[in-house]
This record gives C-alpha cells, structure tokens and sequence, in this order.
C-alpha cells in the first residue's frame, strides 16, 4: 500500500508519533513518503497514495496549526484519510487534541483516531 503520512509539530512529540508510525508500516512492507508540513514544503501531492495520514499538534484551545490547515487546503480532500495528534490538557481536557477531532470531521474519517 502507498501511504502519505505528513505531520506538523511543535515540540517533537508529534514527530516521534510519526516516526513510530512511519517504522511499524514500512515493517508491515507498506511503501510511506512522510514528512513535516512546513510553510516553504514543495509537497508530493501529484502522486496517488492509497491511504493519507496526518498528524498534529493542538494549539489555542483546540483549534489546528496553521501550516497543517495550509497543508489539507493543499490536499483537498481525499477519501482514506486516517488521523493522529498530540496534545496537552493546559488549554483544558475538552480541548485535548482538538485538532485531530476538527480535522476528523472535516474529512469525515471513518478511521479510528489516534490521540497521544
């Protein structure tokens, strides 16, 4: 399976989430391009994937970072999208990884969502 798996975050708990997921798909033989979604990323979204997995962080009570919103414009929508996030309860345990759940429902995921 070709798998896109892009991620933005902040501290690097969301990179090490990614990195993980990264390893465990390609020991399953699943061919993955990931990558940091940044402001200046030229991204690789003229090539079909079977599966689209994106993770971020959580900023400003659940609300998603900037560069991953610039980054789904980009994307479009597409029809396999499964999601992970990183989050902290500072902002409060209603808001935990709130941008997973707003990107969840913006791409009407039907995946089970990973929160960390």
């Amino acid at each position: 399976m070709r798998i896109l798996l892009a991620y933005d975050s902040l501290s690097g708990n969301t990179k090490m989430v990614a990195d993980e997921i990264t390893d465990e798909l390609q020991a399953l033989g699943h061919e993955v391009t990931a990558f940091r979604v940044s402001e200046d990323a030229n991204y690789p979204l003229n090539e079909s994937y079977d599966l689209y997995i994106l993770g971020a962080w959580t900023v400003d009570y659940g609300r998603t970072p900037p560069d991953m919103k610039d980054f789904i414009f980009e994307l479009g929508k597409p029809s396999h999208v499964a999601l992970f996030g990183t989050g902290e309860t500072q902002w409060g345990v209603e808001h935990f990884c709130g941008a997973v759940d707003r990107m969840q429902k913006y791409f009407s995921s039907t995946y089970p969502t990973l929160k960390n």
